[in-house]
C-alpha cells in the first residue's frame, strides 16, 4: 500500500507573518494618523500641480484673468463702504475707517473663499477620487493654497490702501506675517472641515451662504469693533470677541494700523489665535482623516 504524507499545518510561516513580510496590508484598512501624514506629504508635488492647475483653470475662464482676484475685494469693500460707512455713518467712530473696513474685507474674504471652495473639494472631484489613489485631504489643502495665492495678491493691495489712507510703516507690520500663516492653518482645518461634512450631507452646502453672512456681521468686519462692546455683556460680548475671524482681523488690523481700539489687549488676541489655530487646524484635519476610507463610495 502506498504510503501518503500529510502536509503539518504548523509548518512555514504563517499568512499574517507572509503578509508582514511583503509590505502587504488589509484592503480598505485606515492607516495610523502618522502613516497618513507622511503618505500626504509624499504627495506634496501632486497636491501643488492640482493647485496651479485649478488657478490656470480659473483665470483661463476670463478676460482679465488675475485682475478679478484684486478687483472683487476692493468692490465689496467700495459697496459696504457706501451703505455702512456713508449711510449708515458707522465710520465716526473710527479715524482711518477705509483702511479699518477694507483690513475686515480682505481678512474675512480669505477664510469666506477657503471655506466655499473647501466645501466642493470632495464632492466636485468624484471622477478623479474614484478613478485614482491618493490621500483625498490632498484636494481641501489645494483649494487652500489657491486661496492662500490669491490672499498674498490681495495683501499688496490692501498694503497700497493702508499707505495711501495715511498709516506709517512701523515694525509692527511684521506682525501680519504670523497672523496670516496662522489664519492658513485654520482656514485648512476648516477646509478640511467642511469638505467631509458636506460630502457626507450635501444639503448643508445650501446654508454655508447664510452661515457665512452671520458669520460676517459677527466679525466687526463693517463697523468698529467697540458696536459690540457697547450693545452686548456679559456672556453675549465674550462669546462674540471669541470669535475666531475678529480675532485675526483684529490682529490684521493691529499690524497695520496705529491708534486703533481692538476687542482685547494684543497679548490675547494672539492666545486666542493660537487657540483656534490649534483646535481647527488640527480637529479637522483629524475629522477628515477618520472619514477616509469613505470618500468616493456610495
Amino acid at each position: 500500500m502506498a504510503q501518503t504524507a500529510v502536509a503539518d499545518s504548523d509548518t512555514g510561516p504563517s499568512l499574517k507573518e507572509l503578509a508582514r513580510r511583503h509590505g502587504l496590508t488589509k484592503a480598505g484598512r485606515l492607516p495610523s494618523l502618522p502613516e497618513y501624514t507622511r503618505h500626504l506629504w509624499t504627495y506634496r508635488h501632486f497636491i501643488a500641480a492640482f493647485a496651479n492647475a485649478k488657478v490656470s483653470a480659473s483665470l483661463g475662464s476670463t478676460k482679465l484673468g488675475v485682475v478679478w482676484q484684486l478687483l472683487t475685494p476692493l468692490i465689496n469693500a467700495g459697496v459696504y463702504y457706501v451703505i455702512f460707512g456713508v449711510l449708515i455713518n458707522t465710520k465716526q467712530d473710527v479715524d482711518n475707517f477705509i483702511a479699518y473696513l477694507c483690513a475686515g474685507v480682505f481678512i474675512f474674504g480669505f477664510t469666506q473663499s477657503v471655506v466655499q471652495a473647501g466645501s466642493q473639494s470632495i464632492t466636485a472631484n468624484m471622477a478623479l477620487i474614484r478613478a485614482l489613489h491618493f490621500p483625498r485631504a490632498s484636494l481641501p489643502i489645494a483649494v487652500t493654497l489657491v486661496e492662500v495665492r490669491n490672499m498674498v495678491a490681495s495683501m499688496a493691495v490692501l498694503v497700497a490702501i493702508v499707505l495711501l489712507t495715511g498709516e506709517p510703516i512701523t515694525v509692527e507690520w511684521l506682525l501680519a506675517v504670523p497672523a496670516l500663516l496662522l489664519q492658513t492653518i485654520f482656514n485648512a482645518g476648516l477646509a478640511l472641515f467642511v469638505a467631509r461634512l458636506i460630502s457626507k450631507v450635501t444639503d448643508i452646502r445650501q446654508l454655508i451662504p447664510y452661515i457665512l453672512r452671520i458669520w460676517m456681521y459677527g466679525s466687526a468686519v463693517l463697523y468698529p469693533v467697540t458696536f459690540f462692546q457697547e450693545r452686548l455683556h456679559g456672556w453675549q460680548l465674550t462669546l462674540v470677541e471669541a470669535n475666531p475671524l475678529l480675532i485675526f482681523i483684529e490682529l490684521m488690523r493691529h499690524a497695520l494700523m496705529e491708534d486703533v481700539e481692538l476687542a482685547g489687549s494684543a497679548p490675547m488676541l494672539w492666545a486666542g489665535a493660537l487657540i483656534w489655530t490649534a483646535l481647527v487646524g488640527f480637529g479637522g484635519y483629524v475629522y477628515f482623516w477618520r472619514g477616509e476610507k469613505g470618500y468616493g463610495r456610495g
